[in-house]
C-alpha cells in the first residue's frame, strides 16, 4: 500500500445490494476491509424503509463518517431500485462499465450505483445486475478469451476477450430447482424442506452425468424422478440431489454447446456449497476449472469500481 494512503481511514463503503440480501463494506485507500456488515435488508426490504435509510443504518453501525462516499452494485440500480443505472450495452470493457456509475441525486453524500449489462440481440435478449461488478473483480487478464461461469439463481455464462465482455447468456437454473421442489409433482418426492445436495452424493453425480450425455435435455427426465420415488424407494435428499444434477448438469451442457471450442476450461466465480457443486460437475464434464471466490471478487470489483469513478485513488484492488 502506498505511503500516502491513511491506514485504516475510510475512503469509501461499497455495498452489494441485491434483491433479499445486502453487503457493506468500509474500505480504506488502499483497498483493505475495515468493517463488514450483512442483512437481509434487499431491494424488497428497502423499497418499504427506503434505500437511504436502510443504508444511513449500515453505514452508522460501521462507524462511517457523514461524508463517505458509496458505491453499490447490483439490483438496488434496478428499474424497482433506487435509482435505474441505465444499462451499458455488449460489448464493452469492465473497465468503462464500473466508470459509467450513476449518481443519486438529492442525497448529502457522493452515491454512485454500477450500471448493468445488456445483450440487445434480435435473438438472444439479455441483461444482468450486479455480476459486471464480480466479474472486473475476478482477476481475468487482459489479454485472451475467457468463459465464465457464475452460478446462482440466474446463472450467467460471460465470455470475456481482451478485457471485454464480449456476449453472455442468463441460466435460471436454481430458480428452477425452487420452482420444481415447491410447485410440482417433484413436491412429493423432495419433501417441504430438502436438505442441501452434497457434491458426493451418487445420485448427484448419476444424474449430472446422464444430463451431460444427453446435451442437456432434461426435460424428458424430470418426471422419472417422481416415479423413482414411487418404484425404487428414492429418498428425498437423494431426490434433491437428483433433481439439482440434473438441472446443473443440464446447464452445462447448453453452455457447452452454445460457447463450442471456447467451452475447453471454465472460470468458476462462486462461493460457498454452491462453488463445490458446480466444480464437481464441471470436472464430470471434462472441463478446466479455475474457481475465483464470489465475495472476493465483487468486493474487489467494487473497490475497483471505486477508483473508476475517481472516489479512492490508485490502481490493483486489494482483496
Amino acid at each position: 500500500m502506498s505511503p500516502a494512503f491513511a491506514s485504516n481511514v475510510p475512503a469509501v463503503a461499497a455495498l452489494d445490494w441485491g434483491t433479499t440480501r445486502l453487503r457493506a463494506w468500509l474500505i480504506d485507500g488502499g483497498g483493505k476491509v475495515l468493517a463488514e456488515r450483512r442483512g437481509d435488508d434487499g431491494l424488497i426490504t428497502a423499497r418499504e424503509k427506503g434505500f437511504a435509510n436502510v443504508l444511513e443504518g449500515h453505514l452508522a453501525a460501521m462507524g462511517a463518517p457523514e461524508a463517505l462516499p458509496v458505491i453499490i452494485c447490483g439490483m438496488a440500480g434496478s428499474r424497482q431500485g433506487w435509482l435505474e443505472a441505465p444499462y451499458v450495452s455488449v460489448p464493452s470493457p469492465l473497465g468503462a462499465i464500473l466508470g459509467g456509475a450513476a449518481r443519486v441525486p438529492d442525497q448529502k453524500r457522493d452515491i454512485r450505483i454500477v450500471p448493468g449489462l445488456a445483450q440487445r440481440l434480435a435473438d438472444a435478449p439479455d441483461v444482468m445486475r450486479g455480476e459486471e461488478t464480480q466479474l472486473a473483480g475476478a482477476g481475468l487478464p487482459a489479454r485472451g478469451r475467457e468463459l465464465v461461469c457464475m452460478p446462482g439463481t440466474h446463472s450467467k455464462w460471460v465470455l470475456v476477450e481482451d478485457g471485454a465482455v464480449a456476449g453472455f447468456g442468463t441460466w435460471p437454473t436454481g430458480e428452477l430447482f425452487s420452482v420444481f421442489a415447491a410447485h410440482s409433482i417433484l413436491r412429493h418426492s423432495l419433501g417441504e424442506h430438502p436438505s442441501p445436495v452434497a457434491p458426493d452424493n451418487p445420485f448427484f453425480r448419476r444424474w449430472c452425468e446422464t444430463a451431460l450425455g444427453e446435451g442437456g435435455d432434461v426435460t424428458s427426465r424430470l418426471f422419472a424422478i417422481r416415479a423413482a420415488g414411487l418404484l425404487q424407494d428414492l429418498k428425498a435428499d437423494d431426490a434433491a440431489a437428483c433433481l439439482s444434477g440434473l438441472l446443473i448438469g443440464g446447464e452445462i451442457a447448453s453452455a457447452r454447446r452454445r460457447h463450442g471450442a471456447c467451452a475447453i476450461s471454465v472460470v468458476l466465480v462462486a462461493s460457498g456449497a454452491l462453488a463445490v457443486l458446480y466444480q464437481t460437475a464441471l470436472g464430470l464434464a471434462g472441463l478446466g476449472v479455475r474457481t475465483v471466490d464470489a465475495d472476493e471478487a465483487v468486493r474487489a470489483g467494487l473497490i475497483e469500481a471505486a477508483r473508476e469513478n475517481g472516489m479512492i485513488a490508485g490502481s490493483g484492488a486489494a482483496i
